[in-house]
């Protein structure tokens, strides 16, 4: 997990999400753009105690407590990425504002009905229960509450007996660590099951070209040669398996980083090819509610 958190930082930054853009927009505006569209969905606002369920190293975090001014709190399974969250919390003046438990999103360590809202992006498809997973959620949100969402899904596009869709579904699984991929309506299921009631629902690689969102979110993987996307492309990412090579056969990095690498590597191409091939979204949007 240490090792993963470091390359996803030095990759992608200290936001683990994808993000559709307009021309013109930075990787980074398009990134906050896509957090703060949950913050409005939400209708956070200063007091209202918010939480964030797999928050990584915290970036959603900071910039939807900047964004808002609500409180929020994440949690995440890793020490390490708790301790680098206070870091960066303490380093953007935000430690008012933002905290971070370690803890099993399966398991909440907090008391029932103690939160306004919640949110979730790109995290709860590690979940091997996700209705067990959305539960914890209804549980710790007051009656009322919202909690949104993106969720890592198989579209309609998918075809189980596609032996080229079957094989970009099992790369993506094994090279992010996740269970079965569910679809998007195996989604809203599990979300009713938990108890909620769906406000809305929709895919937003579907809906954001209608927008004007003309980059889609599978392009920073694609890479290019312009110097800030040379490290996203096939030959940036094989240069620095290269270099990691070196580094822990010369035990100038822990054991495991090569193998760690490459896996993020392979996840990469199969994301780029879900995405080009449309059977794979990262960001199927859903908003519920905890009846009152």
């Amino acid at each position: 997990y240490n090792l993963v958190t470091d390359f996803y930082e030095y990759g992608w930054g200290q936001s683990f999400h994808f993000a559709p853009r307009f021309n013109g927009e930075t990787f980074a505006e398009s990134i906050a753009r896509h957090e703060h569209f949950l913050a409005l969905y939400l209708g956070l606002r200063p007091g209202m105690k918010v939480l964030d369920m797999g928050s990584g190293v915290g970036g959603p975090m900071r910039a939807i407590a900047r964004f808002s001014g609500a409180n929020v709190t994440g949690i995440t399974i890793n020490h390490y990425q708790v301790k680098r969250s206070g870091i960066l919390n303490q380093k953007y003046g935000l430690e008012h504002l933002c905290g971070q438990r370690q803890g099993n999103f399966m398991e909440l360590p907090f008391e029932k009905e103690s939160f306004d809202a919640a949110y979730a992006i790109e995290a709860t498809c590690h979940a091997p229960d996700r209705p067990g997973c959305f539960r914890q959620v209804y549980e710790a949100l007051k009656p009322g509450g919202m909690f949104c969402g993106y969720e890592w899904c198989m579209t309609d596009a998918y075809d189980s007996k596609n032996e080229e869709h079957n094989l970009i579904k099992h790369e993506i699984e094994a090279g992010d660590s996740l269970p079965d991929l569910l679809s998007t309506h195996e989604i809203n299921k599990a979300l009713e099951k938990a108890g909620f009631e769906i406000v809305d629902a929709f895919d937003v690689a579907e809906t954001a070209p209608q927008g004007g969102n003309d980059v889609p979110w599978y392009s920073t993987l694609q890479g290019g040669w312009k110097l800030s996307q040379v490290k996203h492309s096939k030959a940036g990412r094989f240069m620095t398996q290269c270099a990691v090579d070196v580094m822990e056969a010369c035990k100038l990095a822990p054991t495991g980083t090569s193998k760690t690498h490459a896996m993020l590597c392979m996840a990469a191409t199969a994301l780029a090819r879900g995405g080009e091939t449309g059977i794979f979204t990262p960001m199927y949007f859903f908003c519920v509610r905890k009846p009152e």
